[in-house]
């Protein structure tokens, strides 16, 4: 007698937006990929800061604004709370991909649909941040 044949696992779904869609399978009633959350509106890249509470993290957009009286930009930043899948298992200081949902929450309107990789720039913004597994640079005078 053969054994069991395990239920085949549910591809993830098409959420109409051109990004790849999660190796791994998750069972959250909000994942765009695996439950029935639907994807709208907007969408935009951040860098994440937090993901301290459960399946939501803190994400940062930084956008450069003109001045026209000074002729020059500044840098203004805004931090979202959005739904992390787990399936997507992002960490602090990755550079995601975020799209617009119906609320979740008060304040929970976006969720993450795509992990863009490391982030290029530190929070600070000035120096980029160190590739783990790489010798620091050495300054030469």
């Amino acid at each position: 007698m053969s054994p069991p044949a395990k239920p085949a696992a549910r591809r993830a779904r098409d959420i109409g937006l051109d990004v790849r869609s999660p190796k791994e399978r998750c069972d959250d009633a909000h994942c765009p990929f695996h439950g029935h959350l639907s994807v709208r509106g907007q969408i935009f890249e951040a860098t994440v800061v937090s993901t301290a509470m459960q399946r939501t993290a803190v994400v940062e957009r930084t956008i450069l604004r003109p001045l026209p009286k000074y002729e020059r930009y500044a840098k203004r930043r805004r931090r979202y709370l959005v739904h992390d899948p787990p399936c997507l298992k992002v960490r602090v200081g990755r550079r995601v991909r975020v799209a617009e949902i119906r609320p979740l929450s008060k304040t929970v309107t976006f969720c993450i649909v795509e992990d863009l990789g490391d982030a290029a720039l530190r929070a600070g913004g000035e120096e980029a941040a160190p590739v783990p597994g790489t010798p620091p640079k050495e300054e030469s005078s």
